[in-house]
């Protein structure tokens, strides 16, 4: 496994957020995690990549439990992530290229010349190949997605974590982003995760999806399954219908 979660719990200010999350993921998998709105489904991403620790539990990615890790051990554990930011968070005073290339100019590593090259080649495979010298403001929610994806593979990362990919673009953008995260996990060969409200995108780039609900693994189930689900909790979320007895009365 190249993620395992283990009874993980996580409380803000004596709520809680997380009540025993377990769940393991498979090098390659594409995996999409649903639930509610502040059901902890980006607390959970935080906690993979050791941007936050568990109260309870464990938090093991190749094996190592990253909870127990210092901020010095945790580079080169954070070195296995990309990550596409719900907006993209895109450096507004920087150039395309230089937003895609932010990781490796701070690293130097790599000379200009090779860094240059790195930026074309991850530019080609999001379909922006030129749009080096562009700045964040003259690229559309759609191109900034993309942008955003250029920069979080262009180290190779193994895994690669999306925090709602499709907010705020049409549906002919979301179509686009769903099918360049297809081809992108094809074609790197990296395992996939998705947060996402997005029930088209869930079905399109997961493979496998859980369902986050009351602080736990609620589902586990291919999405042909959880579509054609039948249990009320499940089939109310996926088809966005509301529960009655919640209603607020007018």
């Amino acid at each position: 496994m190249i993620i395992e979660v283990r009874d993980v719990k996580k409380n803000f200010d004596g709520v809680p957020v997380l009540q025993g999350v377990t769940f393991s993921i498979e090098k390659g998998e594409a995996v999409v995690i649903i639930g509610v709105s502040g059901g902890g489904k980006s607390v959970l991403l935080k906690h993979l990549v050791g941007l936050l620790a568990p109260d309870q539990g464990e938090v093991l990615v190749g094996g190592v439990d990253i909870a127990c890790l210092n901020e010095r051990e945790l580079l080169p554990v954070r070195r296995q992530f990309g990550m596409l930011f719900q907006g993209a968070a895109l450096f507004d005073s920087m150039t395309v290229e230089d937003n895609i290339a932010f990781v490796l100019n701070r690293e130097g590593r790599f000379t200009s010349g090779e860094i240059a090259t790195k930026v074309d080649e991850v530019l080609e495979t999001v379909g922006l190949k030129g749009i080096e010298k562009k700045w964040p403001a003259e690229l559309s929610g759609g191109m900034r997605k993309r942008v955003g994806l250029a920069r979080a593979i262009i180290y190779r990362p193994d895994i690669l974590l999306y925090d709602e990919p499709t907010t705020g673009l049409d549906p002919i953008a979301s179509d686009a982003i769903d099918h360049l995260i297809i081809r992108v996990v094809q074609k790197l060969k990296v395992t996939s995760i998705a947060v996402t409200h997005d029930m088209r995108s869930a079905r399109r780039i997961g493979k496998r999806i859980l369902m986050l609900h009351q602080g736990r693994i609620y589902a586990d189930k291919t999405p042909e399954e959880l579509f054609k689900s039948t249990d009320p909790v499940i089939s109310r979320f996926v088809n966005g219908i509301s529960d009655q007895r919640e209603e607020i009365e007018l």
